[in-house]
């Protein structure tokens, strides 16, 4: 992978650009790189040494076919029924590969929380308000940085919702 001037060779180029843009330059020294993948929640916390809820998920929807961003904690699942209720939409389904390549810039298993190629609607459950701090996709697979909750949603621009499913 190659880097800008300014970049670490651990995070992707239009992430780094998109911390510079939002003036949180300082998250690019935050950024762990890992030799195994960290694409999903199990897999980033097992690297990390946190709890699987501290992982925030970056997934992308569709919503009546408009690409929408839901964060949720790494130990909860969608409830789509939720979302989609949230959104007033006729119809919630989890957005295929190349529409989440198309929408966010990045690979499924490194969607970063913000900093993508096109604008979204962002939805964030609020179990990732548990914790001091939450780690995310750096714009990679195998690529995480922390932050704390609060500032991501607000970097997000994400509204605070309750989309995961309810335990058994």
């Amino acid at each position: 992978m190659t880097t800008t001037p300014g970049s670490s060779p651990d995070v992707h180029p239009r992430f780094a650009e998109a911390l510079r843009g939002l003036g949180l330059d300082v998250l690019v020294g935050e950024v762990r790189r890992f030799p195994e993948a960290t694409r999903t929640a199990a897999e980033a916390a097992a690297a990390i040494g946190c709890e699987l809820s501290q992982i925030c998920k970056s997934l992308i929807f569709a919503a009546d076919g408009v690409p929408v961003l839901v964060l949720m904690d790494g130990a909860s699942r969608v409830d789509l029924e939720r979302v989609r209720a949230e959104l007033g939409a006729g119809k919630v389904t989890r957005a295929k590969a190349d529409v989440v390549r198309e929408t966010t810039g990045y690979a499924i298993g490194g969607v970063p929380p913000f900093g993508h190629r096109e604008r979204t609607r962002v939805l964030a459950d609020r179990s990732l308000l548990a914790h001091e701090v939450v780690w995310a996709a750096a714009g990679t697979p195998y690529s995480v940085f922390p932050m704390e909750p609060k500032e991501l949603v607000a970097t997000a621009g994400a509204t605070l919702v309750d989309v995961r499913e309810p335990s058994a």
